[in-house]
């Protein structure tokens, strides 16, 4: 009688791990991907691919589901004479920075990238861009939204990010030297998430950049340098899952600022979205 009793006692405990092992294999499980966009893409020391791929899954990786932070993120500005610069933390967590990462090595990163001209010697590190959805970006601007600018320039803040996403991995010596982001359109799939399209009537002020490790992960350098008009500048450190937001395109409140070296064996991630403004 106890015996059996034990026996299955321990089938019951033996199903409940494999029903959570199951689980997290689910959540893990990637969807097939494609190709969504062609462009041209600019190489680091010059020259063009004509047919640089922009990607998508076929649909949502439940791993890219993102939900309710349970932490309240928190705005920092930043002093730069006059420009508009801040930090917002934490913006994702921990595990959904290494999903994010895991997500674009799936793609792969390329030297060129596609749709972005810069001159020989400015971007000298590696990119693929790659368009979300609402399950992961949603979360993240509900997340951001009561913080950022409600205006800029007369332009009223959008409830959503653009959903293309320009993913930048830094290796052993690769840096983004000094440079100011233009201004995009956003983008989004269409219904059937074969292709990227275009929204119309919307801008972009601020570029967003997510960083996804830091040096809490053994990268070494790759701040980002802010530049202020005056000619000194702010150095903020990359930290897993926080943001750092600055004005950009190419007036006179855009601010200049440059991916620093990075060294060593652990490259950095981080994530371009812009975040976008209309005239309403």
């Amino acid at each position: 009688m106890n015996i059996v009793a034990n026996f299955m006692v321990d089938n019951v405990v033996a199903n409940d791990v494999a029903s959570d092992l199951e689980l997290e294999q689910a959540a893990n499980r990637w969807p097939a991907h494609h190709t969504v966009a062609v462009m041209p893409g600019s190489l680091p020391m010059g020259g063009v691919v004509p047919m640089t791929p922009v990607h998508a899954f076929e649909e949502s990786p439940q791993c890219l589901c993102f939900g309710e932070l349970n932490v309240s993120p928190v705005r920092t500005d930043i002093t730069l004479d006059g420009l508009l610069a801040f930090s917002i933390a934490p913006v994702v967590t921990a595990r959904e920075a290494d999903a994010i990462v895991e997500a674009t090595e799936r793609f792969g990163y390329r030297d060129e990238a596609p749709g972005i001209a810069t001159p020989p010697g400015m971007r000298m590190n590696k990119s693929v861009h790659w368009v979300a959805d609402d399950a992961l970006l949603r979360p993240i601007f509900e997340r951001i939204g009561p913080l950022l600018p409600a205006e800029i320039d007369g332009l009223t803040l959008q409830p959503s990010l653009s959903h293309r996403l320009n993913m930048y991995r830094y290796d052993d010596q690769d840096v983004f030297n000094r440079h100011t982001d233009g201004d995009w359109p956003g983008y989004g799939l269409t219904n059937d998430r074969r292709e990227m399209v275009e929204w119309l009537g919307l801008r972009s002020c601020l570029t967003m950049l997510l960083y996804l490790n830091g040096p809490d992960d053994g990268v070494q350098g790759g701040a980002t340098r802010l530049y202020s008009p005056k000619g000194l500048w702010v150095d903020v450190t990359p930290q897993k899952g926080a943001a750092l937001f600055f004005r950009h395109g190419f007036g006179p409140g855009s601010v200049l600022h440059q991916g620093c070296r990075v060294s060593g064996a652990v490259s950095k991630y981080v994530a371009r979205i812009n975040v976008m403004y209309a005239r309403i």
